[in-house]
C-alpha cells in the first residue's frame, strides 16, 4: 500500500448539502433531499464507509458502501460463504492476513468487526490501485467482472440517493462569488491560492469558501460527486475536460450560459471561458455535500 492509514477522528462526511447536520443525514430529513441517506445503509456502516474512504486517495465512500451491500448486505450476512469468505466485507483468509487492520482502535484486527472489516477493505482497494483503475481494483477484490459491474451500479445508486440539488442555492452563489473574486490571478501548477491557482486548486478553494470540503486534485474531484447529464448542468457544477490515464486533466466552475470560471494553464490567468465549445469536454459533477460530521 502506498499510503499510511490516516486518523479517522473528525473525518468530513461527503454526501449532503451545505449546513445539514449528522442527525438530518441519518433520519433522511434534509430539506429537498429525495431520501436523505441511502435507507438500506445502517447509520453505523455509513459512518464507517465515509471515514474509511478518507484514508485512501481516490477512494469513494459509495464504492465501499457498494462492496458492503453486495458482499453482505451491510453486515446482515457475514458468512462463511461457499468459498470461505468471512465478515461484513467478505474477506478471504489470504487477503485478510495481508491487509486486515484494527479499524476501531481496540487493539485487535477482527474479520467480523465492522470497523476493522471496512477499514481493511479500504486498505486493500488502495493497495490494488483504486485511484488509478477502479475496475481493476474491484476485480482484485473479487475476481469477477460481473461483480465489478454490480458494485459500480450499486455505488451509483448510493450516490444518487443522497443528492440534494445544489444550484440556485446559497452554496452555488458562494462558490461562484469566490471564483469571480480570483479573476485575473495567475495560473501556477500546484497552487491553491491566495495569489495564484491551478484549475483544481481554484475549485477546491471555491467550495471551501462555501463550507464544503472536496478533494484537491482534478481526477479525485471527478469521482467525488454525482455526474450530471450534459444539458442538465447548473451553476456551481464542475465541468471536466481532457481525459488522461488517471482521470480528467482540467476542471472549471459552471456559471451558466455555457460559461465557466477556470484557471487554464501556465502563462494564463483565472478567467471566464466557454465549456460548450470545447472538443475535449468529458462531463459535469455535482458536489452536493456538506461539512456535516459523523463523530
Amino acid at each position: 500500500m502506498r499510503g499510511v492509514m490516516a486518523a479517522v477522528a473528525g473525518m468530513v462526511l461527503v454526501v449532503v448539502l451545505l449546513t445539514g447536520v449528522t442527525s438530518a443525514l441519518l433520519d433522511g430529513s434534509l430539506p429537498g433531499a429525495p431520501t436523505g441517506r441511502p435507507r438500506d445503509i445502517p447509520p453505523r456502516y455509513l459512518a464507517l464507509y465515509v471515514k474509511a474512504a478518507e484514508t485512501c486517495r481516490g477512494l469513494d465512500w459509495a464504492l465501499l458502501a457498494a462492496i458492503g451491500k453486495v458482499e453482505s448486505g451491510h453486515g446482515t450476512k457475514t458468512g462463511p460463504s461457499s468459498a470461505g469468505a468471512l465478515g461484513p466485507m467478505q474477506f478471504m483468509p489470504a487477503p485478510w492476513k495481508a491487509y486486515g487492520i484494527d479499524g476501531d482502535g481496540d487493539g485487535r484486527a477482527d474479520i467480523m468487526n465492522p470497523a476493522d472489516a471496512v477499514f481493511s477493505a479500504a486498505r486493500y482497494l488502495c493497495a490494488s490501485g483504486v485511484d488509478r483503475d477502479v475496475r481493476r481494483a474491484l476485480f482484485a477484490y473479487n475476481h469477477s467482472w460481473a461483480y465489478v459491474d454490480r458494485v459500480l451500479a450499486a455505488a451509483e445508486r448510493h450516490r444518487r440517493a443522497v443528492v440534494v440539488a445544489l444550484p440556485q442555492t446559497e452554496v452555488a452563489a458562494r462558490v461562484i462569488a469566490y471564483a469571480r473574486a480570483q479573476l485575473g490571478k495567475p495560473y501556477r501548477w500546484g497552487a491553491d491560492g491566495p495569489d495564484a491557482f491551478d484549475c483544481s486548486g481554484l475549485t477546491m478553494r471555491a467550495y471551501q469558501a462555501a463550507g464544503i470540503t472536496i478533494p484537491r486534485v482534478t481526477y479525485d474531484q471527478w469521482r467525488h460527486g454525482v455526474h450530471a447529464p450534459a444539458g442538465q448542468e447548473q451553476p456551481g457544477d464542475l465541468a471536466f475536460f481532457r481525459m488522461e490515464p488517471n482521470g480528467p486533466g482540467h476542471v472549471g466552475i459552471v456559471i451558466g450560459g455555457g460559461q465557466m470560471i477556470h484557471a487554464p494553464q501556465t502563462g494564463d490567468v483565472v478567467k471566464v471561458g466557454s465549456y460548450a465549445e470545447r472538443s475535449d469536454f468529458i462531463g459535469f459533477t455535482r458536489m452536493a455535500e456538506s461539512a456535516a460530521r459523523f463523530d
